[in-house]
C-alpha cells in the first residue's frame, strides 16, 4: 500500500530545506532523545503518537513547538501523530507568534477576535489546520489519557511535577522569547526562537526509522 505525501505550503518547504540540524550540540541532543526514542517505539509498534506541548501560559513556546512537531511529522511522512499544547493555566495566544509564523509561510485565519483568540494555523495545502488558543493542559480539547507531556519551559516543568494521564513525561525546555517583547529585537528573536525549535523537531522527527 502506498502512503500519500503530504505538500506542506512552498515557503514552509523552503525554510526547512535551510535548516541545520548538525549546529545541535551533543549536549542538546541528550536532552532531546528521550522523545526520539519515544515516537520510534510507538511508530515500530503502529500505535498513535499524542504530543502535548506545555508551558506556564500556552502563549509562545508551547505554541510553536506544537505548530513545528505537526509540520516536521508531515515533512517526515511519520503517521499518526497528533500534536497539541497546553499551559499551567490559560491566558492568549501572545500576537507576535502568529505574526512569526505567518513570516516564516503558515497561513494563518483568525477564527475569533476574543481576549483569549482562535487562530487556524494552516502548513500543507490538504491537511486540516493547527488549531491555536490559550488553554490548560487539562482542557477538554487536549487529551485526557495516553499522550507524552513535553516541558517546553522550566517554569511549568518544576512548577507541575503531576500531568494527569500522561504516559510520559519529557523536559525540553526553551528561551521564553517574551524578554524582547516591545524592544527592537522582538521580531528578530521571535523568529530565532521558532527557527531553534524548527530544527530540533527536525533532528527529531528526522532520526525516526519507518
Amino acid at each position: 500500500m502506498t502512503t500519500k505525501q503530504i505538500t506542506l505550503l512552498p515557503k514552509i518547504n523552503e525554510l526547512i530545506q535551510e535548516l541545520k540540524p548538525d549546529n545541535i550540540s551533543a549536549e542538546r541532543k541528550k536532552t532531546l532523545q528521550p522523545l526520539i526514542d519515544l515516537i520510534q517505539d510507538k511508530t515500530a509498534n503502529h500505535q498513535e503518537i499524542r504530543l502535548n506541548f506545555i508551558c506556564t501560559h500556552n502563549s509562545r513556546r508551547s505554541h510553536l513547538s506544537q505548530v513545528w512537531a505537526q509540520t516536521m511529522a508531515s515533512f517526515f511522512n511519520i503517521k499518526n501523530v497528533f500534536c497539541y499544547s497546553g499551559g499551567t493555566e490559560a491566558t492568549a495566544m501572545f500576537p507576535m507568534v502568529s505574526e512569526t509564523l505567518q513570516n516564516q509561510g503558515f497561513q494563518i485565519q483568525k477564527l475569533s477576535d476574543t481576549s483569549n483568540p482562535i487562530y487556524a494555523i494552516k502548513y500543507a495545502e490538504n491537511e486540516h489546520p493547527v488549531i491555536g488558543f490559550s488553554k490548560s493542559f487539562e482542557n477538554s480539547f487536549n487529551p485526557a489519557s495516553h499522550f507524552t507531556a513535553i516541558m517546553t519551559c522550566s517554569q511549568a516543568d518544576g512548577g507541575c511535577p503531576f500531568i494527569a494521564g500522561a504516559e510520559k513525561r519529557v523536559p525540553i525546555t526553551f528561551e521564553d522569547p517574551k524578554a524582547f517583547d516591545n524592544t527592537p529585537q522582538q521580531a528578530e528573536k521571535y523568529a530565532e526562537r521558532s527557527i531553534q525549535i524548527a530544527t530540533e523537531l527536525f533532528y527529531i522527527f528526522s532520526q525516526i526509522n519507518k
